[in-house]
Order: structure tokens, then sequence, then C-alpha cells
């Protein structure tokens, strides 16, 4: 038996493996985009055996043959893969930052068309155009059950819908031929069609613009939360100085929950808690600024938060506080939410409205803390963050330990208040 043929047995044992880790990553990136508003098909595979087999053979007759299995392994990167065909193209960037978040990448992300890619001969348009990413899967991020599937390698295809299905009919009949060469007049049709895409893209490109246009009139509500990032998107060059993919846009879906609640679901009413993020520089996504700053406004909306986040199910499971914690949770969040008054009462507002919490510096600035406390400050509130927005919740000792911190950081506060 050949080295080829051992490998195809070997993956044949190991087909379900492949084909789970790229259903969970295909899992957590759906969950992600459809909570941030973006519109996409997710879909994944493990690579059929039969075209592996092909592909190996071909590859081993340009490459002069392969000396191992691993070497096989180490040259096919698509053994599990996921495809992310977006509704609108220009959202590329949102999925490039969402992966570089959620995945361990391995190697640099593949752009097409590429300039080493070579181009057949009378062809007039550009070709695939995508971004191929290889990852794998956070080992913190999965359950004990499903850790081993963080050492399968995913190739992830992020293109949009339209040159997702021109490049599966391309790839199979011209890239890999399985029934003989393609006639010039095949090429041709397919050439042309890729012009229909390239113009079709275009077209999605208008029509996206267009829809960012229609959601921002001031006076009309959010239909559903993908109006709402529609919306955050067309105002992303105004809300921050920092690039949206670096963050990403966040629980759109919950923010979106939550406005509608407070009966604020309009761009004119939601204005003014943007125009507070303006300068905030934190990276942390948009829409969870948004909450923050509707939450610092009236801490009563902490508990209409926590339900509401009980009510979206997450895929990637948000951590769940245990009874000592729930207690803990309870004290520090009460103890944040007297601190937050304080200097909602007491200190001049630095952004417009006044509705978000100041940061240590700010208070260094304003002669309220010292460094190290200024420190401490801006560390508890990661703390909250996390804490609110379900990214983590820490241990009962180390919430007791924030409480007895934050009630140190308000009496230092007021004794400054005072001697001023």
């Amino acid at each position: 038996m050949d080295i080829i043929s051992q490998f195809i047995d070997q993956y044949t044992r190991e087909f379900d493996f492949y084909d789970k880790a790229a259903r969970l990553a295909a899992q957590t990136i759906e969950a992600h985009l459809q909570a941030a508003g973006v519109r996409s098909i997710v879909t994944s595979r493990a690579k059929s055996i039969p075209r592996l087999e092909t592909k190996c053979r071909q590859r081993a007759g340009r490459r002069g043959g392969y000396s191992s299995a691993e070497e096989i392994v180490d040259d096919i990167v698509d053994l599990a893969g996921v495809r992310v065909a977006l509704y609108f193209p220009a959202e590329r960037d949102q999925v490039d930052g969402l992966i570089a978040r959620l995945f361990n990448q391995v190697g640099e992300r593949k752009d097409f068309p590429s300039e080493s890619e070579p181009v057949r001969s009378g062809k007039r348009f550009s070709g695939y155009s995508a971004s191929h990413y290889r990852v794998k899967m956070k080992e913190e991020e999965l359950s004990e059950s499903e850790k081993r599937y963080a050492a399968a390698r995913i190739e992830v295809q992020v293109a949009s819908v339209l040159m997702h299905a021109w490049a599966e009919v391309d790839h199979d009949l011209a890239y890999k031929p399985l029934k003989g060469e393609l006639s010039e007049e095949e090429y041709a049709i397919l050439d042309q069609l890729n012009g229909l895409v390239i113009a079709g893209e275009i077209g999605l490109e208008r029509l996206q613009k267009a829809g960012e246009v229609r959601v921002g009139n001031s006076g009309r509500q959010f239909t559903n939360h993908y109006d709402l990032a529609a919306y955050l998107l067309g105002r992303a060059a105004n809300i921050s100085d920092q690039p949206i993919s670096e963050s990403g846009l966040g629980r759109v879906d919950l923010l979106f929950d939550m406005i509608i609640k407070l009966g604020i679901a309009t761009p004119r009413l939601l204005k003014r808690y943007l125009e507070a993020l303006h300068d905030n520089f934190e990276l942390r996504p948009l829409a969870e600024q948004v909450v923050d700053a509707l939450l610092v406004e009236d801490p009563s909306r902490y508990d209409l938060y926590r339900t509401l986040r009980a009510q979206r199910p997450w895929v990637s499971g948000e951590a769940v506080p245990e009874d000592a914690q729930y207690r803990q949770v309870g004290y520090f969040i009460a103890n944040w939410i007297e601190l937050e008054k304080l200097l909602r009462e007491n200190v001049p507002a630095k952004r417009p409205n006044g509705v978000v919490i100041p940061f240590g510096r700010d208070l260094v600035r304003l002669g309220l803390l010292d460094e190290n406390m200024a420190f401490e400050f801006d560390r508890l509130r990661r703390m909250r963050n996390n804490l609110v927005h379900g990214i983590e919740v820490p241990a009962p000792d180390e919430l007791e330990d924030a409480v007895r911190r934050i009630d140190a950081i308000q009496a230092e506060i007021r004794r400054r208040m005072t001697d001023h």
C-alpha cells in the first residue's frame, strides 16, 4: 500500500473528527455573526474522501511524491472546512476581526485574487475574490468533551454568496476537472459568469449603502437587529477613532432587545449614546459600549439587561455562576452601581451627555485618585465589563476582594472631594 493509500485509510477513520471540528467552528462563527447583525450563510464539511484522494494524487504528481502521511497533512490545508457566504461583500472586514478574536490563526490570511495565481489566457475578469484563513479553535473556549477538536486545523473561506456560487462551479469544472479539460468556449462562459458575479457584488454594495441610508432616517424605528447593525456600521466613523473591525460590533441582538424595551429604538433617540462614545478608546465591541452607556445612565436597567441575556442562548457558552458566586456577583454589582452613582453626580461630564463612566486617567487628572488606585479602578472596570456581558465570572473570593476595593475607591474619592 502506497503512502497516499495509507493516508486515505487514516483519514477515513478520522473523518468524523474533522467533520465535528468543522461544525463546531461553523456554529461559533454563525452565532457571532448573527448576534452582530451580519447577514450570512455559514456551512461546514469534512473533505470528501474520493476528492481528497484525487487531490493528493494530483499534487503528488506535481511535487514528485510524498514521503509520509504527515507531509500530506501539512500540504492539504482544508481537511476541515468552513464557508462564510456574506450577503454584503463589504462586511468581510467584520468577519476578519471576528476570526482574529475567536480563533488561533495558523499562518497568514490568504487573499484572492492573488498575484501569484496563474491567469488563463483570454481571461478578462479578476476571478475568485475571497479571504481564506487557517485556524484552530481555542481550547479554553471548548467544553471538556470537545477540547480534543482544538487540535484540528480548519480552513475558513469568506466571500460573497454570489462569489461562492461561481467559485463552486469554476472549481469543479475548471480548476480540478474530473471529466477532461474544458474547451475555450466553456472557459469563456465561465469568465463571462465571473463578470456577472463581480457586477452583482457591486449591486450588493449599493444595496447595503441604500439600506444604511434607509435605517438612518431619524424618526424610523429599527425593525430588527440587522437594521441596527447597518445603522451602527454607517455611523462607525463618527463613533470611534478605532477601526470597527478591531473590536467588532458585538451582541447587537442584545442591544436591539434592550432599546426596544426602553422605547428608544430610533436613530434620533439612540444618537446621544453614540455621541457619548466618540472618544472612547477601549477596544471593546461597540454594542457593549452602547449598553454600558444605557446602564450607567440608569442602574435599574442592570436587571433588565440580565433578563435579556438569559433569554438569548449563546452557542459558545457563557460562564454560569454557582450559588456562592451569585451572592458575590450581587454584592459586586450593587457596590459598582454606588460607585457609578458617585461619579455621575460629582465628576464633571467629560463626554457629551455625561453618560459614560470616566477612565482611571480621568480621575487622576481630576485629582480624585492617585496612579495606583486609578490602575485598580480600571481593573475593576474590566471585571465589571466581563461580568455584565457574560464573558467571565470571577471566583467568589475574587469578587469579595473586588467589593472591598470598590469600597476603598469610593472612600478615597469622597475624602478627596471633602478636602477640596
